[in-house]
């Protein structure tokens, strides 16, 4: 009787361990008004910071365990977060919906300025913005913001210096999960070209856990323009949050 109870605790640890393993999840993403596929969404394993693309026939492979939570967007619908439950893993013709967001359309200015149709003319017309970026030597940044449209940025870069990014320390320096979530993103070749192709801050507000507020104060603590900060995608704008942080490493051990 031991020996049966034995070997069924046994095979009961054996089975929970392979299903706490990384498997891999696949399925399908699916239009929740007409059922049709919806090819290259972005489906991000938000728990192991790894993403893939949905395929023509809205089909996804992404490496997951029980419990993970799964974050998909696609530029037109309303992104969802879905956990990870054994059904999930189990089937493998699981289909996810996402939701079309209505936009109202309003009048917009394509163009600002006025153009001749003349490539030279135009381009001596069009304004061009004077920001530049000082460098520090011994900081591993690629510096501070400046400029005719950076008022006061020599002031910035010296306070810089003696006060480092308290706000950015305060967000993922009690926090080391997130910081390891910030290097897995900038190292991870999948999370970068997905990054790459986006502008809304959504997918970045996901993976790193903040606000989009905190992503700008975040900017700007660490001398960004609003120039770059509305411009820039969302690499970018990981790679200057990265780049801030590492600066912030070495002034702190100074």
């Amino acid at each position: 009787m031991y020996k049966h109870l034995f070997f069924l605790l046994i095979f009961s640890f054996i089975t929970n361990y392979s299903l706490a393993q990384d498997q891999t999840l696949t399925g399908f993403v699916e239009n929740s008004e007409d059922n049709s596929p919806i090819p290259s969404v972005h489906v991000i394993n938000l728990s192991q910071v790894v993403g893939v693309i949905s395929d023509e026939k809205g089909k996804f492979e992404v490496p997951a365990k029980l419990n993970d939570t799964l974050y998909l967007s696609y530029l037109g619908y309303k992104p969802i977060k879905v956990r990870v439950t054994n059904d999930l893993l189990k089937f493998k013709n699981s289909k996810i919906q996402l939701t079309e967001l209505a936009y109202a359309l309003e009048e917009v200015i394509v163009s600002p300025y006025k153009l001749t149709g003349y490539l030279e003319i135009d381009a001596r017309n069009i304004p061009i913005s004077r920001s530049f970026r000082y460098s520090i030597p011994g900081l591993p940044s690629k510096g501070y913001e400046g400029g005719s449209r950076n008022i006061g940025a020599f002031s910035k870069i010296v306070n810089s210096i003696f006060n480092p990014a308290d706000f950015l320390y305060n967000l993922f320096g009690k926090n080391p999960r997130q910081l390891n979530k910030l290097k897995q993103m900038k190292d991870d070749y999948r999370i970068r070209e997905l990054l790459a192709s986006k502008f809304d801050r959504e997918t970045l507000k996901e993976l790193l856990q903040v606000e989009k507020v905190d992503i700008d104060e975040i900017l700007r603590n660490c001398n960004y323009s609003d120039n770059f900060i509305l411009s820039a995608n969302d690499l970018q704008i990981l790679d200057a949050i990265s780049g801030c942080y590492e600066e912030f490493k070495v002034l702190n051990r100074k």
